[in-house]
């Protein structure tokens, strides 16, 4: 699988991933913005209304007739925090060249579509329309709730907002509800015009052949505005080791608590592929100490599981606990990180591990859309590392490794959902 990385605009640059085991290509446009609370909301619900409508294309059903003349061409769209960034992700799956009828690049016609609704979207006096504003923004309305409705992710954030509060990295993806619910045309204007002119941008196309003169084509777009790119999204806060545990309860109408422990790690970057081992035997698989004693042995939790983030080295311990289990619990995860500080996993856990791993780095090259992500989540790298290369660097990991990382990690947050009602800390 080849890959190769050029520089097609100022603060714009291209990837094209060599794939030839599909029929389909799929091309994405990333945009970098830094963290700020003032507009992340904004930045949030604009790629929802850029990918509705258009100058060209005035509502969503004359756009999904479009799509669909492009042989059933799929648009998708994400928002996420990627280290200290705003990630947005607009991308678009279409079948490959070799099976047009008419010897037209499908990807080409597909591309422009997309810069189609990114450059020329529907505006009115300096404005988005007030309707499509209002749609979009009861679409994001739905969009958080949801999320504070699904307890487990709510804990989730809610630890991690908590863990980075002083840092960009503790904000919402979508921003905050009121400040969504306040949002007007004028605002989601400014928030493209700073997209279009300060984003860093990564344009993907991973298929089995780049067309000619495609991202020449998306250069020339770029090239007739004016560009001050945000030149940062390389720079990473990571979480700096707490002296006193940050402790916080909130207090829900729930039937099941949530407790979520958040820990600092001396590692990160590159050096977090320890890291994910180390997580894996401790919470990771079915042979990790979390789903061994604390959820099997000892029935503590519901689930009890461990994950690592590379790009801002911390772990979160994840489970869900009866209001009486809470200290115990609690207790029993920190005596199992003891556990893997003093080396106490067996050669069986340790491969068992690795191989899990390194089967989990092979399966990307499985789907187009998750090799798309995988690299869309890499700008921090300084060359270009695939789910293989990846794979082989956790090859290379040790016991001794694992037993080093896990001594580097400390308690950091614990925050506690359990049942009483209204929101408490």
């Amino acid at each position: 699988m080849k890959q190769e990385l050029i520089n097609i605009a100022n603060g714009v640059d291209g990837i094209f991933i060599e794939n030839k085991r599909f029929n389909t290509t799929v091309i994405s446009f990333n945009y970098y913005l830094p963290l700020i609370k003032e507009d992340v909301a904004a930045n949030a619900l604009l790629p929802y209304i850029l990918t509705s409508c258009s100058e060209e294309y005035e509502n969503l059903t004359v756009l999904n007739r479009k799509f669909n003349m492009l042989y059933g061409a799929d648009l998708s769209l994400t928002v996420n925090k990627t280290g200290d960034t705003h990630h947005v992700r607009i991308a678009v799956s279409v079948i490959n060249d070799r099976f047009s009828f008419d010897n037209t690049s499908i990807i080409c016609e597909a591309v422009n579509l997309i810069l189609s609704l990114i450059f020329k979207p529907r505006l009115l006096n300096g404005s988005f329309y007030a309707e499509d504003v209002e749609r979009e923004k009861r679409k994001m309305v739905e969009n958080i709730l949801g999320e504070i409705n699904e307890k487990r992710v709510y804990a989730k954030n809610r630890t991690l907002s908590l863990m980075y509060a002083a840092l960009p990295s503790g904000l919402s993806r979508f921003g905050e509800l009121d400040d969504v619910k306040k949002l007007s045309g004028v605002q989601l204007y400014d928030a493209w015009q700073r997209m279009l002119n300060t984003a860093y941008v990564r344009v993907q196309v991973i298929g089995e052949k780049l067309p000619n003169n495609l991202f020449q084509l998306v250069g020339q777009h770029f090239s007739q505005v004016e560009r001050k790119p945000f030149d940062q999204y390389k720079k990473v806060n990571t979480l700096a080791p707490s002296n006193t545990v940050n402790r916080v309860t909130d207090k829900m109408d729930v039937a099941q608590g949530k407790l979520v422990m958040g820990f600092s790690s001396e590692t990160h970057g590159n050096g977090c592929y320890k890291l994910s081992v180390m997580s894996d035997i401790f919470g990771g698989g079915p042979y990790s100490r979390l789903f061994t004693n604390v959820r099997e042995k000892m029935s503590l939790c519901y689930y009890c599981s461990a994950s690592s983030v590379m790009t801002k080295g911390h772990l979160l311990v994840e489970s869900g606990v009866e209001f009486q289990n809470m200290e115990k619990a609690e207790k029993e995860i920190l005596n199992q990180l003891s556990a893997v500080k003093n080396g106490e996993f067996d050669d069986f856990t340790f491969e068992a591990s690795i191989k899990s791993i390194c089967g989990s780095l092979k399966s990307y090259n499985d789907s187009l859309s998750a090799l798309d992500g995988w690299y869309a989540s890499r700008i921090f790298d300084d060359k270009l590392i695939s789910p293989n290369d990846a794979a082989k660097e956790i090859s290379k990991i040790t016991k001794q490794d694992v037993i080093e990382t896990a001594k580097g990690i400390q308690l950091h947050t614990v925050y506690k959902l359990v049942g009483g009602g209204s929101c408490d800390e």
